[in-house]
């Protein structure tokens, strides 16, 4: 039996993963929450992430005998959830001054790159599924998607299980929680099996935010190019469902165009949907149509 046999048959015996816990999922809406553009929002979600201890509770989960993977996950995300919350509450002009020049200049080259393309920036709630909901509505301008499917929750059930019926394609690109990420950890490792069924779980169930597995998951699943706009280089980052591409597909139609921001909200990754910019003609037929 193959190396991909026999990861697949290992998958398929496993028991299905337990709901997520109550506790999990308010970390996660605590976590979207640091990235609300109410500021009163994002301040009283990381003073509860502060209160609720979360190094302490990861160093219980990684000390504690029953080390299953969806403790280590736990753990995991414990420890990154301390860190954004103790980011975001620290008080320093310099830095505060520096990550809103960052932002600027972010939007600045965004907004060049969109022109050139002649796209406009459509902005999606950020809540943690902000990427699922960008290529969904997308997906709903190029009529793949219905109006009423067209949501965060359809793409990210079908990143998931992309992802989870191709575990060759993703599993070097997701490190062990007891890899890399683990405390004293030296080999970075790949997902065990369990690793694997609980991460495709949490990409369908809840609110973590999404990220180049799951846009790869999600052109090939779709079998349409997702392109990224960013700022810095490449400009365009292209994710081809049929693999490497050129640039000559930078201006196709049938493409899905998101923007990908690291500053835009002050905390964490955001995407935004590119829509076709309305051109005056097009304005023009609409306002006929609305008299007629």
């Amino acid at each position: 039996m193959g190396k991909k046999s026999k990861l697949k048959k290992a998958l398929n015996v496993l028991p299905d993963p337990p709901p997520p816990d109550d506790d999990d999922g308010l970390v996660d809406d605590l976590l979207a929450q640091l990235d609300s553009r109410d500021q009163v929002v994002a301040q009283e979600s990381a003073t509860v992430l502060n209160e609720m201890q979360l190094n302490q509770q990861a160093e219980q989960l990684e000390t504690s005998s029953k080390q299953d993977a969806k403790s280590r996950f736990n753990a995991r995300q414990a420890r990154k959830a301390a860190a954004l919350a103790e980011n975001y509450a620290a008080d320093d002009p310099a830095a505060e001054a520096r990550l809103e020049k960052e932002a600027k200049d972010e939007e600045r080259d965004i907004k060049r790159i969109c022109d050139e393309l002649n796209v406009e920036i459509h902005e999606i709630n950020p809540d943690g599924h902000c990427l699922y909901s960008a290529v969904a509505d997308q997906l709903r301008l190029l009529s793949m998607l219905p109006p009423a499917q067209a949501t965060y929750h359809a793409t990210r059930e079908v990143a998931a299980t992309y992802i989870y019926n191709h575990p060759d394609d993703f599993l070097p690109f997701l490190p062990s929680a007891a890899g890399e990420d683990g405390v004293g950890a030296q080999d970075p490792g790949f997902m065990s099996p369990e690793e694997f069924r609980t991460y495709c779980d949490s990409v369908r169930r809840t609110a973590v935010w999404g990220g180049e597995p799951e846009i790869l998951a999600l052109s090939r699943a779709y079998k349409v190019p997702i392109h990224v706009v960013q700022a810095g280089r490449p400009p365009v980052v292209v994710h081809s469902p049929n693999g490497p591409s050129d640039d000559a597909q930078l201006t196709d139609k049938l493409v899905v165009r998101i923007s990908y921001h690291r500053r835009m909200y002050g905390l964490g990754e955001h995407y935004n949907s590119l829509r076709p910019r309305k051109t005056l003609s097009h304005l023009s037929n609409t306002l006929q149509n609305i008299l007629a």
